[in-house]
């Protein structure tokens, strides 16, 4: 088995280091992440400018490829350049900080996986909650146990799923539940201050709602302390209303454009 491994804090991040010693003997891994941490920086990928790439050993225990780019530059460059064979399958994180229900679209942890997907291969993000006490080790056991039972399914080209562990403050988990991606959106705001100049400046902050709206979502699965598990897709087409919008008047809208500019 050939396992392509990114994430978004950074290749020196201590989730990396937990998601590669969770599945090392598994069979071939490498490693292509962020030079630095990426976080909230969701799909992007670097088209005005180029990337540099260099190997480093990363807390003495394994050599992997630094990228000064975003996470799914890390996949791509890792597909299309630096790897000499074709993953089996993509694992991205373990991010610090879940990535449930909004978070989905802006994380880079996520990205990585659903870059893996758009080059047809089965992936996973793993993202474990923030807590006092980080236990990346104890979600690396529960990131391979879930990556096993993933590969044991024989997974089509382009699978993707997006796992989020509860904080192990208060023990293991209380199991998993597959749910889908709340759509509450965060409760943001922005903390304005001044530079020396007197100009303001603004810091984005924000939280998920402290108790979630949205049963059986992974919102409320983490909330719960189970490990939610949310299939994805790189496809946002809104299905169901694509016939609701094939009925709108578009055709004589476009006629009175086209008559008003004559």
């Amino acid at each position: 088995m050939r396992i392509l491994v990114t994430n978004d804090d950074g290749i020196m991040a201590p989730g990396i280091k937990a998601l590669y010693r969770a599945v090392r003997d598994l069979g071939e891994v490498e490693v292509v992440a962020p030079e630095t941490s990426q976080s909230a920086g969701g799909h992007s990928i670097s088209v005005l400018s180029p990337m540099m790439a260099h190997r480093v050993h990363v807390h003495s225990e394994f050599h992997a490829w630094s990228v000064d780019g975003s996470p799914a530059d890390c996949v791509k460059l890792a597909m299309l350049k630096l790897l000499d064979w074709r993953p089996d399958f993509v694992l991205s994180g373990i991010n610090a900080g879940v990535n449930t229900a909004i978070n989905v679209l802006y994380s880079g942890t996520v990205a990585g996986a659903i870059e893996g997907a758009c080059f047809g291969v089965p992936a996973m993000a793993f993202s474990l909650e923030l807590s006092d006490h980080l236990d990346f080790d104890g979600a690396g056991s529960v990131a391979r146990s879930l990556f096993l039972e993933f590969t044991r399914t024989r997974p089509e080209p382009g699978v993707c799923l997006n796992v989020n562990i509860p904080k192990f403050d208060k023990g293991w988990p209380r199991g998993t539940r597959v749910v889908p991606q709340a759509v509450v959106p965060m409760q943001d705001r922005y903390h304005v201050q001044h530079d020396p100049r007197g100009n303001p400046v603004y810091w984005l902050d924000g939280e998920m709602p402290e108790h979630p709206v949205d049963s059986g979502t992974d919102l409320a699965a983490i909330y719960e302390r189970f490990v939610s598990i949310t299939p994805l897709r790189f496809d946002l087409t809104d299905h169901k209303r694509m016939a609701e919008m094939a009925a709108v008047g578009w055709p004589q809208a476009f006629e009175r454009i086209e008559a008003a500019t004559r």
